[in-house]
């Protein structure tokens, strides 16, 4: 059975962990197991997006929405992100790398 995407959950989770239903835009190269997540972003407006940090995710057809848990299930590391604050990005250079939270910011253009 389908689980319903939920765009903006409150924040901090309450028990530190990605709801299952939490959705995420998503580049299908992660989803599809092509590429690890090396990019997760908590951004100002509440929302997450995972990318793979190498690919363009503005390409038509690049991303889509689904569940965080999704992610999890390919890049077990991910989980660690639930306390993500707003405003931050997570980057890590592959599967076993450290996690380097800073600031996040989208590019201007």
């Amino acid at each position: 059975m389908d689980r319903e995407i939920v765009r903006h959950m409150p924040f901090p989770f309450p028990d530190g962990r990605f709801p299952t239903e939490l959705g995420a835009v998503i580049q299908r190269t992660v989803l599809d197991g092509r590429e690890p997540a090396r990019e997760v972003i908590h951004d100002e407006e509440n929302n997450w997006v995972v990318g793979d940090g190498i690919t363009d995710p503005n390409l038509p057809g690049a991303t889509l929405a689904s569940h965080m848990s999704h992610v999890i299930e390919l890049n077990s590391s991910v989980a660690e992100l639930a306390s993500l604050p707003v405003g931050h990005v997570a980057t890590r250079q592959g599967p076993g790398s450290p996690w380097v939270v800073a600031r996040h910011e989208y590019d201007a253009d």
